[in-house]
């Protein structure tokens, strides 16, 4: 059996007396999709935000590759090599052009020359539709046109685990097909992600596995089609009840 990507073991997590996390354990094979969904507050970003390392869990462990990187021992820099992570509020550096941005990690952090960051950044400009954005700054570009150079940024460095956090969130919804497409892209492509989202179509679409929490609890865990379309809970169902009169299902 093919070790998977990343394995998230009896995870928990707590701000003070606050639970956040609460027992959270499930893996993600290799060239899957991985689609977390729940309210806000449920533990989704925070999730996230452990498995990159910004936040220390209390308990529990996660491995990427098999390798422990919870450990007090483990490498935090070389971790985040192989971790990609793009958040709903974009983050790209304003004073710097989108070509840039785009080729500072693979610059700083691989070490490779600037010639071959540009080139490696300009092929991936061309794939997603942007070359003709590559001089500009990101406050010249609609707010789908930055979330999708903040994609970009973030596999710039070939990562071996894209996290993407409620990434279309901020966005006018006029705009969030565009990145949704750049993401479906991805997904065909075989890259291997874990997201958090409320758009229920995009999930159905992208989600190899389908993930609901609930109070820092997963409560349920399966295809799209089971945890969307054929509930189980009764704290799933309300949930997608409710994001169906959002419209957003």
């Amino acid at each position: 059996m093919t070790q998977p990507v990343l394995k998230v073991n009896q995870v928990r997590k707590s701000y003070g007396a606050e639970v956040v996390l609460e027992d959270i354990s499930f893996s993600v094979p290799v060239h899957t999709a991985t689609v977390f969904i729940g309210s806000s507050g449920s533990g989704k970003s925070t999730l996230l935000r452990c498995i990159n390392l910004l936040d220390q869990i209390d308990d529990g462990s996660i491995e990427l590759d098999g390798e422990d990187i919870t450990a007090v021992d483990a490498d935090v820099d070389k971790v985040r090599r192989k971790l990609g992570i793009v958040f709903q509020s974009f983050n790209l550096f304003p004073h710097m052009k989108v070509i840039d941005n785009i080729t500072l990690a693979p610059m700083k952090v691989q070490g490779i020359s600037k010639e071959l960051a540009r080139e490696n950044a300009y092929k991936l400009l061309d794939r997603f539709g942007l070359h003709d954005k590559a001089e500009n700054y990101p406050d010249r570009l609609s707010g789908g046109q930055q979330q999708r150079v903040a994609i970009i940024r973030s596999i710039a460095v070939a990562p071996r685990l894209l996290l993407l956090d409620e990434i279309t969130s901020a966005l006018d919804p006029v705009l969030v097909n565009e990145v949704l497409s750049t993401v479906r892209d991805l997904k065909i492509e075989g890259m291997t992600m874990v997201l958090a989202t409320h758009e229920m179509g995009f999930a159905k679409q992208v989600a190899d596995e389908v993930c609901f929490l609930h109070h820092g609890k997963i409560l349920e865990w399966g295809t799209p089609t089971q945890i969307l379309e054929a509930p189980q809970q009764r704290e799933t169902k309300e949930f997608l009840k409710r994001v169906h009169e959002a419209g957003r299902l």
